[in-house]
Order: C-alpha cells, then structure tokens, then sequence
C-alpha cells in the first residue's frame, strides 16, 4: 500500500478515541500492599508493648528461681560436708573420787600454753576442740571453692531469628508472599 492510495478525505474527528489504559490493577495492588503494611506496623507494635515485656518478666523470674534454686543446692552441700566431717570428740566427765583416797592440798602449778620441744623451740599445745573447729573451716572453704555445676541442660539454646519468631510465623508470611505474587502476575496479565 502506497501514499497515494489512501483516502485524503479522512476526518480524524470521525475515529474513535484511543483506548485510556487501565490503572485499576495497579491500585488493587498498591492498597493491597498498603494494608499489609498497615497489619505489619500493628502486629509489631502490639509485640513491642505486650508481647515482649511479658517475655521479659518471665524471662526475670526464672533467673531469680535458678539464683534461688543454685543458692540452696550450695548450702545444702556446705551444711553437709560439715555434717560428714563432724567427728565427736568425749565430753569430760566428772567421775566421783574413790572413797579410800583422801584429798590432799597440792599446789597449782600453772603450765604456759607453749612447750619447748627438743630442739629448744617453743610449740603451742592444741585443744582437740579448736582443731575440729579449724579442720570444719578449712573443709568449708574447700567446698566453697569447688565449683559445682547447678544442673545439666538438656534444652537447645534459643538464640536467631527462627527461634524468637517461630516456624509457622515464617511459613505464614512465605504463603502470604506467595499470594501476593499470584494476585499481582494475575493483575499484570489481566491488564496487557
């Protein structure tokens, strides 16, 4: 077909209007996305001011409960090694005199606490009674420097994001996308 076998007596005001292009795809999209926006921005505050200050309060009392539950293990055990290694020591009894010995007057000879051995050095005597004392202290240091495990864990850690959000959170927002992106190919295609 060539220029000059066209109809020069065309009126342009007799052809129909060019179509206007459809944006009602794109504004169903974009008010889609604005409400899940608009869900995501609630759903994260309402965790910011509820959820998690919960969690927190929680998380505070089990801490004091194992502080507590570590505190009585330690002193159970201390009380113990002390009650193990508590040896009885004989009481002095006063034993009546027989009656054929008579009581003489003897004098009192005071004998200072420290006696020389011999090589002339002076050795200080002990009471049975302080040593016991002594030996009851030194094995309660000993335990208060034992480091005893509290319990053994049996739990995973809980540290990263899968553990703080969860599993079906995740899956939820993997179908929600999923979705999303279904509706919008749909919208595209509907509107070419």
């Amino acid at each position: 077909m060539a220029f000059e076998d066209m109809d020069s007596n065309l009126n342009l005001d007799e052809l129909p209007p060019p179509e206007e292009s459809s944006n009602r795809p794109f504004f169903i999209v974009a008010a889609l996305l604005g409400a899940i926006m608009l869900i995501a921005l609630v759903c994260i505050a309402v965790y910011a001011l509820y959820v998690r200050p919960q969690q927190r309060s929680v998380d505070a009392t089990q801490v004091a409960q194992v502080n507590i539950q570590n505190t009585e293990v330690a002193e159970s055990i201390i009380q113990t090694s002390i009650a193990e290694a508590f040896t009885s020591t004989p009481t002095v009894t006063e034993t009546p005199l027989p009656a054929t010995i008579t009581p003489t007057n003897t004098p009192v000879v005071l004998i200072p606490s420290a006696t020389l051995d011999p090589g002339g050095v002076a050795q200080a005597t002990q009471d049975p009674r302080t040593a016991t004392v002594a030996a009851l202290l030194t094995q309660a240091a000993q335990v208060q420097q034992t480091i005893v495990p509290s319990a053994t864990t049996t739990a995973l850690p809980t540290a990263g994001f899968v553990d703080e959000v969860g599993v079906p959170g995740l899956l939820g927002l993997a179908v929600l996308f999923l979705i999303v992106i279904f509706f919008a190919r749909r919208f595209r295609t509907m509107g070419q």
